[in-house]
């Protein structure tokens, strides 16, 4: 039998006291998932298609801006400092960090999504790229981001309730954005399916995304 001193147990107890009092946003960390194969372009969560690591983020208003080659090899000679190449929804895509309407040698320009709600950035810095396709009504849970995100829809129609309210975005092309922080939760709406690519420029050392139950949606977005 193992006995327990009297100021052990105080201590354990109040250590059990504690975590019921932690909210779960405080240590619910979301790990985002690599894409392969067809994940991202079949209905289902969204899945990490690549990470950047930037560093100190250059001065003046940054945008996301994305491009498309002809394969990934006119992609990689680019070499942009920021960027990132990605192969999805039929395309090869690299999507960069920077200044708005650049042009790079062999691509074709798409959009810049911009200018990024950054505040006063400080330390480093790192993009992660996600990609999704999400059924018609499907919504991703609940949670924040430690800096920004940035939406860029291929396909269908996309609403964000965060508590200041909603965005709703319709069509090829629409592009969406949050600053780093408040809750939020992102629908697909509308009778089509929403394919897209999201950008969330993180402190390096905080996690990109913490899943989080402290706050709750109205129902703001619209059906259809």
């Amino acid at each position: 039998m193992v006995r327990t001193s009297r100021g052990a147990l105080t201590a354990i107890l109040a250590f059990v006291a504690l975590l019921a009092l932690t909210p779960p946003a405080a240590y619910a960390q979301a790990t985002s998932r690599l894409c392969s194969g067809q994940d991202g372009e079949t209905p289902g969560p969204a899945c990490l298609a690549a990470r950047k690591t930037i560093g100190t983020l250059p001065h003046g208003p940054l945008y996301w801006s994305l491009y498309t080659f002809a394969d990934e090899q006119a992609a990689a000679r680019v070499k942009p400092k920021y960027g990132a190449i990605v192969k999805a929804f039929g395309q090869v895509w690299l999507f960069d960090v920077g200044d708005k309407g650049r042009t790079l040698k062999g691509g074709r320009h798409v959009a810049d999504v911009g200018p990024l709600p950054l505040g006063a950035p400080k330390g480093d810095f790192t993009a992660e790229y996600l990609k999704s396709t999400f059924a018609p009504g499907q919504t991703a849970p609940v949670h924040t981001h430690s800096g920004p995100e940035a939406f860029y829809a291929i396909s269908g129609a996309s609403c964000l309730e965060t508590p200041d309210g909603v965005q709703v975005g319709r069509g090829a092309g629409h592009s969406l954005m949050v600053p780093r922080g408040p809750p939020m939760l992102l629908m697909a709406i509308g009778p089509d399916q929403r394919q897209g690519f999201a950008l969330i420029l993180h402190e390096t050392i905080m996690p990109p995304t913490t899943l989080t139950s402290a706050w709750t949606p109205k129902g703001l977005c619209p059906k259809g």
